[in-house]
């Protein structure tokens, strides 16, 4: 059944007080039982009603979750998002330049092709938000805005030249990369087109894994091209404005040569969007609108159908690998678990292993919120406590270090993927040596993947480019097939056979762990790096 949409203005209108919102806004349509704009409660839009306070069951229904939010992709089981490199950069050969030349312009694009002469964003309500690498989105400096300049005036071998400069000058800049691919196709002529959208103004250090995937795959696919001869384009598109993300997807439902779109994840803005498309023959990938079937294929289905299947799923299958592991350090775990009352991620997690406890023979010695309380005067006080469980979003990363340097009795630490961040690892010191965290993929050095990654990007990547390159592999092979928007639908609303994926589709029943260990390929800075444990 569909979930019920309601508008929130940021204005309570049932004469409450709500010292927690953030205040008006514009209209914003909601889908979960909180406003994911202002954090209104649905029944403050009731005019005349009383309104409930929100409980964690209510935050279970939020799709902000963090874990999987600012941009996560899960096909069936693929995990889209990402964080900075978790790796130390070095050095790549600088390109040599080729001679300047200036193509004429062209007509404009159609439904299969992306023709020179017009740049998508000429036409978008969000031009300054969308790129084919006319204009610099993320870590703009003198020489990729040199190739910019070339790149609008349709001067490819300029751009190349100068965007081969870029990526030897920063090996580890997937947008630079991505651009560089784009200015070849452009040569090329007649590119096929599709878009990744990513939070680059909120989430740079997000945005970079999830350009990373899909650099790595738009070069795999170039280099042995489609059948037609044709190169494949990638538009990034700058989604970090929740109240834009509708818009933003119009943009890009209104560029027909754009075939297929990846980057959206489980969040209020992703919501948004998706909602937008549908109705339309542009695919969207992303977790709330794809599944894995039985025998193996790539589906799309209705946004409302997946929703309820996939919000507690993950989180359960974090909660039951992290706390196997506990249960393998001390026969009965006694469990302290951190959260923040602020994350509906932080909430969900902390809700569904305070649930699996019991299935381990384990205690649940406390609730601390580090929103609320002092953390470490809470974890003195937890008499007994041999495991602490780190149910914390993304912005606790500096709580976490905090607990782990007051872990005078050595307990066990467990953690959700939020806190797979270069910074727990820079900051943390000796405190998070042995820390266990719960992440899809982990980086394994005989992985065929994890070998070209250390190549291309001159160092180690998370779980996120990982999926991100499956993801647009997904979407790659599907305009292989058939380059038109509804060939692109009607292959993947059949169901497709995929392979070559680097993930694993089971992830949900058990969620692979990474630790915390000394080691030189970890990022500048630290001593420490995320190995896989076995």
């Amino acid at each position: 059944m569909a979930l019920q949409s309601w508008l929130c203005d940021g204005n309570p209108k049932d004469g409450k007080d709500y010292p927690n919102c953030t205040g008006a806004h514009e209209p914003y349509e909601n889908f979960g039982s909180d406003c994911a704009v202002c954090g209104l409660p649905k029944e403050a839009m009731e005019k005349g009603k009383p309104t409930s306070s929100t409980s964690a069951a209510d935050n279970s229904q939020l799709v902000k979750i963090g874990v999987i939010a600012a941009a996560i992709l899960v096909l069936g089981g693929l995990i889209f998002t990402g964080v900075r490199m978790l790796s130390k950069p070095g050095e790549e050969p600088t390109a040599s330049n080729s001679p300047n030349t200036t193509n004429t312009t062209n007509p404009p694009v159609n439904s299969n092709s992306g023709n020179v002469g017009v740049f998508l964003s000429n036409q978008a309500s969000n031009a300054q938000l969308i790129s084919q690498g006319e204009k610099i989105l993320l870590d703009a400096n003198s020489t990729k805005q040199t190739a910019a300049s070339a790149f609008s005036q349709e001067n490819w071998d300029g751009a190349i030249a100068s965007y081969q400069q870029a990526v030897a000058n920063d090996p580890n800049d997937p947008e630079s990369k991505i651009y560089l691919n784009n200015a070849k196709a452009r040569k090329a002529g007649n590119p096929l087109t599709i878009a990744v959208v990513a939070p680059i103004s909120n989430n740079p250090d997000s945005a970079k894994e999830i350009l990373r995937g899909v650099a790595s795959q738009q070069e795999e696919f170039n280099k042995v091209p489609s059948a037609s001869g044709q190169l494949l384009e990638v538009v990034i598109a700058n989604n970090s404005d929740v109240l834009k993300a509708a818009s933003i997807a119009q943009d890009l439902i209104n560029s027909p040569a754009i075939l297929g779109v990846v980057g959206y994840g489980i969040d209020p803005g992703s919501q948004q969007a998706l909602r937008t498309y549908k109705g339309t023959d542009l695919v969207a990938l992303s977790p709330l609108t794809t599944s894995i079937t039985s025998d193996g294929k790539l589906q799309t289905i209705p946004i409302d159908q997946k929703q309820n299947e996939l919000l507690g799923n993950y989180l359960q299958g974090v909660s039951k690998t992290l706390l196997g592991y506990a249960q393998k350090q001390n026969a009965s775990p006694a469990v302290v678990v951190f959260y923040n009352s602020d994350s509906p991620y932080s909430m969900q997690l902390k809700q569904e292993l305070v649930a699996a406890i019991p299935t381990v023979n384990g205690k649940l010695i406390k609730e601390i919120d580090v929103s609320n309380s002092d953390p470490i005067t809470e974890l003195n006080s937890a008499t007994g406590a041999n495991t602490i469980m780190l149910a914390l979003s993304k912005n606790k990363v500096s709580e976490a270090i905090k607990i782990a340097q007051a872990n005078s009795n050595k307990a066990t630490i467990i953690g959700g993927d939020e806190l797979y961040n270069p910074d727990l690892l820079v900051q943390g010191g000796n405190s998070i040596k042995g820390i266990t965290l719960a992440v899809p993929w982990s980086f394994k050095p005989n992985d065929p993947f994890a070998k070209d990654a250390v190549t291309s990007w001159k160092g180690r990547v998370s779980w996120r480019t990982a999926t991100a390159f499956d993801a647009t592999k997904a979407l790659t092979d599907a305009v292989s097939q058939n380059p038109t928007r509804n060939g692109v639908s009607t292959l993947l609303n059949q169901g497709m056979m995929i392979s070559g994926n680097t993930t694993s589709f089971n992830i949900f029943n058990e969620v692979p762990l990474v630790q915390a260990v000394e080691g030189k390929n970890g990022p500048p800075g630290s001593n420490f790096q995320f190995d896989s444990l076995q």
